[in-house]
């Protein structure tokens, strides 16, 4: 399937990209995004994060008409400042992140990230990583992997699924996606099997965010991106997940006001040296849904550095 670029019109507005500016891609991804913004450069450049090294290989193909304003990193977005304190970066114009999984990850089926295909249990966004969905499946208590249905996907059959995998276990070990698939199905009552969506969907998205730790990454390097931002410029967020949408508002929100209790009644000392550039998030059109259902998730903030 073809991977389709979600709010990319939206997302190169809220940059406001000048032709001379740095600027960081965290999310890679298949470059729709990178491709996007390098062709607005000049003497600009563009520094590109992936951790998935196919997910790099296709994206450099995409955009090898543009190499030398592009440089690669092969690495979690995590490590934004070190490998930007390699290249001698201080400061940047913008930066993006684009949450969703990679559509590379979901249609290749040995990756083990869809519950439409019989494949191992990986899940792994970077495959040199060691710890796979098949691990924490096999290897966690059951109070472990109640707390993390329910903390990322609100699963409320999570006792039931948790203790059903416990069990299967116990006969064998647990090591493909519809072998997962069959125990979560036998862990819901009938009149949630007929309702639309797939039965398996939280379970799947709970142990992808767990095995990727994609929440406290995600957390430390917006904190990175924000405080490497220059006068005028800006870091926006594309997030398909309550969860990444909910720290992307709290730490905008947090950097964009001064903390200044109401029961004083006097003017804070200072203003923030940032600013929300839209207090409402951004969303995709219909139409943009009805080309691509993958967007109907998508929503869109961004946060500017004003002194």
């Amino acid at each position: 399937m073809e991977h389709k670029t979600v709010l990319l019109k939206e997302a190169i507005d809220y940059l406001a990209l000048k032709p001379d500016g740095i600027y960081v891609d965290c999310t890679l991804g298949g470059g729709g995004h990178s491709e996007a913004i390098v062709k607005v450069l000049d003497k600009g450049h563009l520094f590109c994060f992936d951790q998935d090294e196919f997910a790099l290989s296709k994206a450099k193909e995409r955009l090898s008409a543009y190499q030398d304003k592009i440089t690669f990193i092969h690495a979690n977005f995590a490590k934004l400042n070190h490998y930007l304190a390699l290249h001698n970066i201080e400061f940047v114009d913008g930066v993006l992140y684009d949450l969703g999984v990679s559509s590379f990850h979901f249609d290749d089926k040995d990756r083990g990230f869809s519950y439409q295909h019989d494949a191992p249990l990986d899940m792994r966004m970077d495959p040199s990583q060691t710890v796979t969905a098949k691990d924490l499946v096999n290897r966690l208590e059951e109070k472990e992997l109640k707390s993390i249905l329910y903390r990322y996907a609100d699963e409320v059959f999570a006792p039931r699924i948790a203790q059903n995998i416990v069990k299967r276990r116990q006969e064998k070990p647990i090591e493909t996606t519809f072998e997962l698939v069959d125990i979560v199905k036998a862990s819901l009552p009938n009149k949630v099997l007929r309702q639309k969506g797939h039965p398996a969907k939280k379970t799947f998205q709970a142990l992808r965010i767990a095995v990727n730790d994609e929440l406290r990454v995600f957390e430390d390097s917006l904190k990175q991106a924000i405080e490497k931002l220059r006068i005028d410029g800006r870091v926006v967020v594309i997030s398909f997940h309550s969860l990444e949408d909910r720290i992307a508002k709290h730490m905008f929100r947090d950097y964009s006001t001064v903390d200044h209790p109401k029961e004083l009644l006097t003017m804070p000392e200072k203003d923030p040296d940032y600013a929300l550039v839209n207090k409402k998030i951004v969303l995709p059109s219909a139409q943009e849904i009805l080309e691509n259902n993958r967007a109907h998730s998508a929503k869109m903030r961004a946060i500017k550095k004003i002194k």
